[in-house]
């Protein structure tokens, strides 16, 4: 019996159960709508993420201060006290490779002009931490060296800070506000950086010279990090090097000894980063993909369903010539449309799902083009393997039994 011929009988008995085959989709669809709508929100998230860290310079190195504690462990935080000033002058005396150094000491706080207050975060910092970081002024000038050697009660405030201590909408220049008890003058507004990836606001800050933070507000010499760029990202390592090879100088490290600081590039970084939402896609797509196995199961039992109640039109068949591969393939075929015509549907759900969350829930997306090759994939070979059995079972069916069938 010609293939044709053989798919317009599978339509007309998917025609006759419109209900029940819709049902039988909906496993299908739900599977392939969820893969492909967690595949978009995992692609989005690492194009965010590397479109952010890109942002900030592909050639910035990030060194933090790092504890070694018995038993081997080995822990990163800010609050372990190991970088000093003397690390800086060491980098820029020895890392030729480094272009532009600027320690951080940052604390938590309250900030507050007149009557108006808001919780948030200075960083202290020198000049050159705004090209490290990619950070502009919007309004006003940014502090000098002379006021880092100075200690000089000057900041620069981020929008959020702005929007809070100001909300009348009057300029901040020249205003002067109090970070705890400690007052500052405000010289200059950073220019909007919005939300990051991880949902941090980054413009919920206050830049102050570092040596104003260490001094005036936490009364310390150590810096929780120190942020450098390499002359050019191809010299990021190079630059790792030498800074290793200085700062173990400074600690006076012996050879063979761990290192109490932990130098980081953006390329290490981004690699980590991947990774993670590489495991978080993989682990969401394993879970969506549930739903199809749970579809496949049901195309199963609607095809084993469907040759019992069509045995003796089976038989009929059989009796006037149609052979047992002519019944295979029919009944194959209504499997395999059930499953690819579920599919279309949830690749058009999926595709729609990924457009409409960025809108609603303001979620990177990326609809990948691999994605919806393999669901249409998947989607055929579920419909042949789990519609082979009852098509199998079908085809080899006793034509005079089948007519006897009640």
């Amino acid at each position: 019996m010609k293939i044709i011929n053989l798919i317009l009988l599978a339509m007309k008995a998917l025609q006759r159960n419109k209900l029940r085959a819709l049902l039988t989709m909906l496993g299908i669809i739900i599977g392939v709508a969820s893969v492909i709508t967690m595949m978009s929100i995992g692609e989005g998230s690492k194009q965010s993420i590397n479109n952010s860290l890109s942002s900030m310079g592909s050639n910035m190195i990030t060194i933090m201060p790092q504890s070694n504690e018995p038993g081997g462990a080995r822990i990163m935080g800010s609050s372990f006290k190991t970088l000093t000033i003397k690390d800086v002058d060491a980098l820029k005396k020895n890392a030729a490779h480094i272009a532009s150094i600027s320690p951080l000491a940052s604390s938590s706080g309250q900030s507050i002009s007149g009557a108006n207050n808001w919780p948030t975060t200075i960083q202290g910092v020198s000049p050159e931490y705004l090209d490290i970081r990619k950070l502009s002024v919007q309004d006003g000038i940014i502090f000098s060296e002379q006021d880092v050697k100075s200690s000089a009660k000057v900041c620069l405030l981020g929008k959020t800070v702005v929007d809070n201590l100001f909300p009348g909408g009057e300029s901040p220049l020249g205003k002067v506000i109090r970070f705890g008890k400690i007052p500052l003058q405000v010289i200059g507004v950073l220019t909007p950086k919005g939300t990051s990836n991880f949902g941090q606001d980054q413009d919920d800050i206050i830049i102050a010279p570092y040596t104003t933070v260490q001094k005036r507000v936490l009364s310390s010499i150590y810096f929780n990090q120190i942020y450098a760029s390499a002359t050019k990202e191809d010299d990021s390592d190079a630059a790792v090097d030498e800074a290793n090879t200085a700062l173990r100088e400074t600690h006076k490290l012996r050879e063979g000894e761990e290192n109490d600081f932990q130098i980081r590039t953006q390329a290490e970084l981004m690699t980590m980063l991947n990774s993670t939402s590489s495991m978080m896609t993989a682990l969401l797509t394993a879970v969506a993909s549930i739903s199809l196995v749970i579809g496949g199961i049901g195309i199963m039992n609607i095809m084993y369903v469907s040759v019992t109640e069509r045995t003796r039109e089976i038989g009929l068949r059989m009796s006037i010539g149609a052979r047992g591969v002519d019944i295979l393939l029919q009944f194959l075929i209504e499997a395999v449309m059930i499953s690819v015509t579920g599919g279309v549907i949830g690749v058009i759900l999926g595709i729609s799902a990924a457009i409409i969350i960025p809108a609603m829930l303001n979620w990177p997306t990326v609809i990948s083009e691999f994605s919806i090759i393999i669901s249409f994939l998947v989607c055929a070979i579920t419909g042949i393997f789990f519609g082979y059995y009852p098509a199998l079972k079908a085809s080899g069916l006793d034509p005079i039994e089948a007519l006897r069938y009640e």
